[in-house]
C-alpha cells in the first residue's frame, strides 16, 4: 500500500513539475471528451425524440386512402375518383391471410365539425373507426372504455374523446364520462377518454385532440354510405409490412378496376419503412460524430505523447541513475505509462462530467419547455461513459508506449554524464 502511494506521490510530483504545460497538453484531452459527450448526447436525443414521436404505434402498421386515377382502364377515363368500400374489408382479410389487424377510418376535419357540451364549443376533427384500431394506434385510457363490436353493430351514438377535447369542453369535470356532446345535431353519450404519445398525425390531428366514434355511426349520420377514408393495417410479426401494404394495393386494384400500373390512384404511408429510414440515418449520424469526436480525443492524445516525451528528456539523469542503481525495464515502462494514464484520466473524466452537466442543463431549462419538438432526454448510457474510461485508459497507454520506449533506450552511463 505504501508503495502504491509513493507511486503515486512522485507521478503527482511530475505532473505538477511544470503546471501550465500539464494543464495545456491535459485540456486537448478534456476538450476531446467534452464534446464528444455533446455529440453523442444531442444524437441521442434526436433519436429518443424520435422513437417518442412515433411511440404508440406499431412499427409494422402502414395507411392506406384513395386518389384519382391517372391512367385510363376498362373505359373508364384518366382522373376518375374512387374511394374504398366496406364491402372491400372482407375481399382483402380472405385474400390477404398476412395481414394481423386491418381496421377503416373515416375522418371528418375540424372545420366542419362544431363539438359542443353545455355550455362550451370547439372544433374538433373527428374520426370513425373500428375497435381493433386500438392495435394499430395504441388508447391510453385515462377513463372509460374504448369502441367496441355492439358500438360498430347497433349504430351506437356515443365517443371517445381526447384529453385536449375533454379539458375544451369540460373544464370543471375531470371525468366527464357520460356526459353528452353535440356532433352535427346529434347528441353523443362519452364513454371514454384517450391520448396518443405520439407526435404523429392521423387524419391531421393527433390523438388527444380528436372525437372518435363508430364508425358504421359515422357514416350513416354523414350520409357517406360505405365509404373508407383510410386503411389501416398490420402485418403479421413474420412479415414484413411492405408486403401487407403492396398486396392491399393489388387487391383494391382489382376490386375498382384501376389499371394495374396507375401508382398514383393510391396514397400510403409505411411506419416501417420509415423506421428503417431514420434508423439508417441515425447510424450514419452516430459512426460521423464517434469520427469527429475521437479526431478531436487523438489530437489530445498526441499531445499527453509530446509532453511525455519531453517529460522524458528532461528527466534523462533521473532515468540513468535508477538504471545504474538497478530499476528494471519493467519499472521504468510502468513509471511511464502510468504517468501518461493518470494524465488522461486526469483530463478526460472532468471533460465526461462537463459534457453530461451541460445536457443535464439544457435538457432541464430549454428542451423540456419545447413541445412537440423530436428532441428528447440529451443523454449518453452508463455503457457508453464506461467505454470512455476504458477509452481514456487505452489512449493513455497508447499515448504513453513511445516515450516509455526511448527512455529504456537511454544509457546509464550516457545518462548520468548528461548535464
Amino acid at each position: 500500500m505504501d508503495n502504491l502511494l509513493d507511486r503515486f506521490e512522485e507521478i503527482w510530483m511530475t505532473i505538477s513539475r511544470n503546471k501550465i504545460r500539464s494543464l495545456i497538453t491535459a485540456f486537448g484531452v478534456f476538450w476531446g471528451i467534452f464534446m464528444l459527450t455533446l455529440m453523442i448526447g444531442t444524437g441521442n436525443g434526436i433519436q429518443r425524440g424520435f422513437e417518442r414521436g412515433i411511440d404508440g404505434f406499431a412499427g409494422n402498421s402502414c395507411f392506406i386512402g384513395s386518389l384519382p386515377t391517372s391512367i385510363p382502364y376498362q373505359g373508364f377515363q384518366r382522373g376518375r375518383e374512387w374511394s374504398i368500400q366496406n364491402q372491400d374489408l372482407r375481399v382483402l382479410t380472405d385474400a390477404i391471410p398476412e395481414i394481423d389487424f386491418l381496421s377503416p377510418m373515416v375522418v371528418v376535419p375540424m372545420y366542419l365539425n362544431n363539438v359542443t357540451s353545455t355550455d362550451r364549443t370547439g372544433t374538433f376533427p373527428v374520426r370513425g373507426v373500428y375497435p381493433n384500431y386500438a392495435n394499430i394506434e395504441r388508447q391510453n385510457l385515462t377513463g372509460g372504455r374504448f369502441i367496441n363490436d355492439f358500438d360498430i353493430l347497433q349504430r351506437r351514438t356515443v365517443a371517445v374523446i381526447g384529453t385536449r377535447v375533454a379539458e375544451e369542453l369540460f373544464p370543471n369535470n375531470n371525468t366527464p364520462i357520460g356526459e353528452n356532446i353535440r356532433i352535427g345535431g346529434v347528441n353523443y353519450q362519452v364513454i371514454g377518454i384517450t391520448y396518443g404519445l405520439s407526435d404523429i398525425t392521423v387524419g391531421g390531428s393527433r390523438l388527444e385532440d380528436a372525437v372518435i366514434l363508430p364508425l358504421t355511426t359515422l357514416q350513416q349520420l354523414n350520409n357517406l354510405g360505405d365509404v373508407i377514408h383510410i386503411l389501416a393495417a398490420t402485418a403479421q410479426s413474420h412479415i414484413p409490412v411492405s408486403f401487407v401494404e403492396e398486396r392491399i394495393k393489388e387487391e383494391l386494384r382489382m376490386l375498382h378496376n384501376i389499371h394495374p400500373s396507375d401508382t398514383r390512384a393510391l396514397w400510403s404511408v409505411n411506419l416501417e419503412e420509415e423506421f428503417n429510414v431514420f434508423t439508417n440515418l441515425f447510424l450514419g449520424i452516430s459512426i460521423l460524430i464517434w469520427i469527429i469526436g475521437s479526431g478531436t480525443l487523438i489530437a489530445g492524445v498526441m499531445g499527453i505523447s509530446n509532453i511525455m516525451l519531453v517529460t522524458v528528456k528532461e528527466r534523462t539523469r533521473e532515468i540513468g541513475i535508477r538504471r545504474a542503481l538497478g530499476a528494471t525495464p519493467r519499472t521504468i515502462i510502468s513509471q511511464i505509462l502510468s504517468e501518461s494514464m493518470i494524465l488522461s484520466l486526469f483530463a478526460g473524466i472532468p471533460g465526461l462530467c462537463a459534457g453530461v452537466y451541460v445536457l443535464l442543463l439544457a435538457d432541464k431549462h430549454w428542451i423540456q419547455h419545447l413541445d412537440n419538438v423530436f428532441f428528447y432526454r440529451p443523454m449518453i448510457t452508463l455503457d457508453v461513459a464506461i467505454l470512455y474510461i476504458v477509452i481514456l485508459v487505452v489512449c493513455g497507454t497508447l499515448a504513453g508506449a513511445f516515450p516509455a520506449n526511448r527512455a529504456l533506450r537511454i544509457k546509464a552511463i550516457d545518462a548520468i554524464r548528461e548535464e
